[in-house]
């Protein structure tokens, strides 16, 4: 069997209320996509460019192997004591071919299936989503660490609302009418982020390089908490022209010779006095109490 790589989607809005009845919503899990081919037997999990990922996640194939033939797409997920997606423990698997005992043992993952591409022989990468997805959930996949996590049709705001709600990454929209178009980002599919805002205090900044070098490249950021300044991350994107002159410029008499916080925060640095502050966009926390992929929003004034 040909290989198939996954649809893709793109970064967008929610579907406005008049044609929310055309499109799904599914939950974002913050996991890594693994296309899953179940072929005679044996189980094979595949990475979004197709290398081989079978031997990273052992505790999957049991589950996943049973008596019809199928190609599923999916995402693995950790999840955190709270039973939320957590991309920061994930990570500690991502790379680790033969993980060990203990590795399984503390940081276990599970796979979310949620299209079926290929079954018993026959292609199914033309049908529309809706009846792929009612072909998905006829199987009966639920068992041990597989999962078939919802998907709901014509309610996209509401799904986005009880993202919010709980803390997830956000929602996946696809039109009912969508066919499977393998290796293709595609409007028919739309990623809607669940984004988050922090008002923060700039400590320090690093220098850019290529098209930023003589100028910020980034700004090292903080919150006040009971011990001090706790560093919270490096913002390196969000930036206009204006901006990293302005800042530039309020920077300059806030210079001290020394980082003003109160942990450890990544050295060497040009570090200033923690007075401008600011606000950011971001996803998330990672396990170590930094920012996942955070966005320069402004000043506060």
């Amino acid at each position: 069997m040909m290989l198939i790589r996954p649809m893709l989607a793109v970064s967008g809005e929610l579907p406005i209320a008049s044609q929310e009845a055309a499109w799904a919503a599914e939950f974002k899990w913050d996991g890594v996509r693994a296309v899953a081919y179940l072929l005679g037997g044996e189980v094979r999990l595949l990475s979004r460019n197709d290398r081989e990922v079978t031997g990273a996640y052992p505790e999957l194939l049991a589950d996943l192997a049973g008596a019809r033939n199928m190609v599923l797409d999916g995402e693995v997920v950790a999840l955190d004591s709270s039973g939320a997606p957590d991309f920061g423990r994930l990570q500690s698997r991502m790379h680790v071919r033969s993980p060990s005992r203990s590795l399984l043992a503390t940081v276990p993952v599970l796979y979310h299936a949620f299209d079926v591409l290929h079954l018993d022989g026959r292609s199914t990468l033309r049908m529309p989503y809706e009846r792929r997805r009612a072909l998905l959930e006829e199987l009966a996949l639920d068992r041990g660490r597989v999962r078939v996590p919802p998907s709901f049709p014509g309610s996209a705001g509401v799904v986005m609302d009880v993202a919010r709600e709980h803390g997830l990454e956000g929602v996946v929209c696809k039109r009912l009418d969508s066919p499977y178009l393998p290796g293709r980002r595609s409007e028919l599919w739309v990623k809607v982020k669940n984004t988050l805002m922090l008002d923060v205090l700039v400590g320090g900044w690093k220098p850019g390089e290529g098209r930023r070098s003589g100028t910020i490249g980034s700004l090292l950021v903080g919150v006040p908490d009971a011990g001090g300044l706790r560093y919270v991350g490096h913002v390196g994107t969000g930036f206009t022209e204006h901006m990293l002159r302005d800042l530039s410029a309020r920077m300059a008499p806030l210079v001290r010779p020394a980082s003003p916080f109160a942990g450890v925060a990544p050295e060497p640095a040009h570090w200033v006095e923690p007075r401008l502050a600011g606000e950011v966009e971001y996803a998330g926390w990672t396990r170590d109490g930094v920012l996942r992929h955070p966005t320069w929003r402004g000043l506060k004034e």
